[in-house]
């Protein structure tokens, strides 16, 4: 990034040039992001319909990424801007790595994004924002941790559960009811694809489980042993076991995960 910005600072997401617009320019934003912690490691997830004003934009658009062995990141907002950003926080990482021999520090890799979401603090002031929700497993705690961020780089750290985007209020209250200290892995999976249900069901922007076109939510699971993201076959059998559960109570579970 910082090469970028001395020899050609217009390649950088924030230093483009756009043309002077009168109103919010239309691109495909991605929607909720949703992120659970569990004695061991964490879980971040994400829907996969990406709108753009009151179109569906893309149906399986894919919002989570791995950053590196033990850390992932999930987008909220302009799409283009966020996977570009994305890419470029990968190879930052991978750049310190082997310059210095060792990871960064999960605070040092959260204040990194914190300082690239900065730099585009003038896209997000003509509509074109970006909003990730940052997970990784913290070696030196040994414990998950979920880290958000605001449109001028303000970063929290979130315990217990976090989600962001258009559907974040709804996913949020979900995540509320149904957390607990003590979440298996498998628990902590299902909680994510609620939460994610709940957001669907009352914002049009976040895109359900889709049966039809076996389209699922991208859920990946970070502990000591590293990144893994559930296989499709994983997901849609979580969506299922959800989807089923819903038929007999569709106002939401009442009593435990599973």
């Amino acid at each position: 990034m910082d090469f970028l910005a001395d020899h050609q600072p217009e390649m950088l997401p924030g230093r483009r040039q756009l043309p002077p617009t009168q109103g919010v320019i239309e691109a495909p934003h991605g929607t909720t992001i949703v992120a659970v912690t569990f004695p061991g490691g964490v879980v971040l997830a994400g829907d996969r319909r990406a709108t753009m004003g009151n179109v569906i934009a893309q149906r399986d658009i894919e919002k989570v990424f791995p950053t590196d062995e033990y850390s992932a990141v999930g987008i909220a907002g302009t799409a283009g801007l966020a996977v570009e950003m994305v890419k470029l926080f990968q190879l930052e990482l991978e750049h310190f790595e082997k310059v210095e021999g060792a990871q960064l520090s999960l605070e040092g890799k959260a204040n990194r994004l914190s300082t690239m979401i900065r730099s585009n603090l003038g896209m997000a002031m003509q509509g074109l924002a970006v909003v990730p929700l940052f997970a990784g497993f913290d070696v030196d705690r040994a414990k998950g941790r979920i880290f958000s961020y605001d449109v001028t780089g303000g970063r929290s750290e979130e315990h217990n559960f976090s989600a962001t985007g258009s559907g974040s209020i709804f996913a949020r209250g979900a995540m509320k009811k149904l957390f607990r200290d003590d979440l298996t892995e498998e628990q902590a999976t299902t909680l994510v694809v609620q939460a994610l249900y709940d957001a669907a069901d009352d914002d049009s922007a976040t895109g359900g489980p889709d049966v039809a076109r076996r389209i699922y939510p991208i859920i990946t699971v970070i502990t000591e042993d590293g990144f893994r993201r559930l296989t499709d076959d994983e997901s849609a059998e979580l969506a299922r076991a959800v989807l089923a559960r819903r038929l007999e109570e569709p106002d939401g579970p009442r009593a435990a995960l599973l």
